[in-house]
């Protein structure tokens, strides 16, 4: 009962910050599961199979909330269903961990390019709810996707999210509510590759049933949340989770000391608490020009 509560309580947090983000939900469940000393594989099929009931809850209250463009679901999620059984598949005869320290890079390098560019400079068109993107740029994104998602046990949303919103063609609650929705896909994807090659006796019920129950209770909220945070802070918001993310693989990776460890996630934190004021003040001063642009109109002879 205790890792019930324990892994619902993970699941709960985890499902709050990828529906209301478009992502983490994987990469942070993943991650205590490796902690606790779960295989790889066995610690990607059981998210995996828990996320089947979240992103099936996460993405019916995205809909509920008009975040889902459909077109985009099915156009990413697709191909992004095909790269996860690919993946999950095929982890256990292949290492993602000597790639890890590129993939987290060049994520690092988009975490940057999307704060900057939704604090200082948001794209003209981030308020668009349908996405103008076509199958020949989306079903390489979702194969790539999908396939580092299951193989890595997290990366759907790190990988999709920050190539759409760094597109600056759709507005960021339609990406996150979208890239959330085909999840579930992926989802069931990958858990049918996994119990296809490890079968279901080494999973943990528990650890299933814990992720699954918090997701779903926070599937509602992050929704709602999405729709109430304007699309520059929400964009800064996502850039801060991936450049934290990401920085966190390459320290590890490159086995860097605790006071570097420290002082890099400081500075990192500082310059996102830094960003986002910048944007809710760019948001401010945007928001008092237009309250008093029909007054000056309004003034003229």
């Amino acid at each position: 009962m205790r890792t019930l509560i324990v892994f619902a309580i993970v699941g709960f947090a985890a499902q709050m910050v990828d529906g209301a983000l478009g992502m983490a939900y994987g990469v942070t469940s993943t991650s205590l599961l490796l902690v606790a000393g779960i295989n790889p594989a066995t610690a990607s099929a059981s998210v995996h199979l828990a996320e089947v009931g979240t992103t099936l809850a996460s993405g019916a209250a995205h809909w509920r909330f008009g975040n889902v463009d459909w077109k985009l679901v099915l156009k990413l999620g697709v191909p992004g269903a095909v790269g996860a059984f690919l993946g999950a598949t095929m982890l256990s005869a292949l290492s993602t961990e000597s790639a890890a320290p590129y993939m987290a890079g060049i994520l690092l390098a988009l975490g940057v390019y999307i704060l900057l560019r939704f604090s200082i400079r948001p794209p003209k068109v981030a308020t668009a709810r349908r996405s103008p993107h076509g199958a020949r740029f989306l079903s390489p994104l979702g194969l790539v996707a999908g396939f580092v998602d299951a193989s890595g046990g997290g990366g759907w949303g790190p990988v999709s999210t920050p190539a759409l919103l760094g597109a600056g063609k759709t507005a960021p609650r339609t990406v996150v509510g979208s890239v959330d929705t085909s999840e579930f896909m992926v989802a069931v994807a990958a858990s049918i590759g996994f119990l296809i090659g490890l079968g279901h006796e080494v999973l943990d019920p528990y650890t299933i049933g814990g992720l699954l129950i918090g997701g779903v209770l926070a599937a509602p909220l992050a929704a709602w949340l999405v729709t109430k945070i304007p699309a520059p802070v929400l964009g800064t918001a996502v850039g801060g989770i991936i450049i934290l993310t990401n920085a966190r693989t390459i320290l590890r990776t490159l086995e860097v000391g605790t006071a570097t460890t420290v002082a890099t996630y400081v500075v990192v934190v500082a310059a996102w608490i830094a960003a986002i004021s910048v944007a809710v003040t760019r948001l401010r001063r945007s928001r008092d020009e237009g309250a008093a642009q029909p007054e000056e109109v309004g003034a003229q002879p």
